[in-house]
């Protein structure tokens, strides 16, 4: 649902900007996350992304016999979000919603580092900390999940998640800087964990 609503804005943003404001999109993102913890948070704590993922394995609150599991399901379920703009849009006129770095590549591994840091930590304080209310975390964490994506979505397309990045650039070919995509989430959001804890 990330990747489907998501990207699916980006593309109706690239296929007609009358579609859907780009000051929207950011708001679908983080709406999205939102709506998606409260509904399956209780089944598998609302893993969508790889990076939040092995940062829990990292900080020892995910058992490593789960990791894999959840790595494949995120990333096939953004692959099919993906393959079901293929099937609404065909491939011309638009870039799948792939993140595409409009900054230099340091600046963009230090975007990318610090925002899924913040995501990270926002996560692991809201939805892991007996202290903190609970019942908030889907608000919060898609908060930070849309006030990251005004931010840095002009700059690096504010991924913070390897398989929202991935499944884009698979569909459109074009694999450009992914490894910032899927390097650079994955440590700051461990690190992230690691400060929170």
């Amino acid at each position: 649902m990330l990747v489907f609503l998501g990207c699916g804005a980006v593309i109706l943003s690239e296929l007609d900007s009358t579609a859907i404001n780009n000051f929207a999109i950011p708001l679908v993102f983080g709406g999205t996350v939102s709506i998606m913890i409260y509904s399956v948070g209780h089944i598998s704590g609302a893993h969508f992304n790889p990076a939040v993922t092995i940062a829990f394995w990292a900080i020892k609150r995910l058992p490593g016999v789960r990791v894999p599991g959840y790595l494949f399901a995120q990333f096939l379920g953004a692959l099919i979000a993906s393959i079901s703009h293929y099937l609404i849009w065909g491939k011309l006129g638009h870039s799948f919603g792939q993140t595409i770095l409009s900054t230099g590549l340091g600046a963009g591994l230090f975007i990318e580092f610090i925002i899924s840091f913040g995501l990270m930590f926002v996560i692991t304080s809201v939805a892991t900390d007996s202290r903190a209310a609970g019942e908030l975390a889907g608000i919060a964490i898609g908060t930070t999940v849309a006030v990251s994506a005004f931010f840095a979505g002009p700059l690096t397309g504010a991924s913070m998640n390897p398989a929202r990045s991935f499944a884009p650039a698979l569909m459109s070919a074009n694999f450009e800087n992914i490894w910032l995509y899927l390097l650079s989430p994955v440590l700051g959001a461990s690190l992230g964990a690691f400060v929170y804890d």
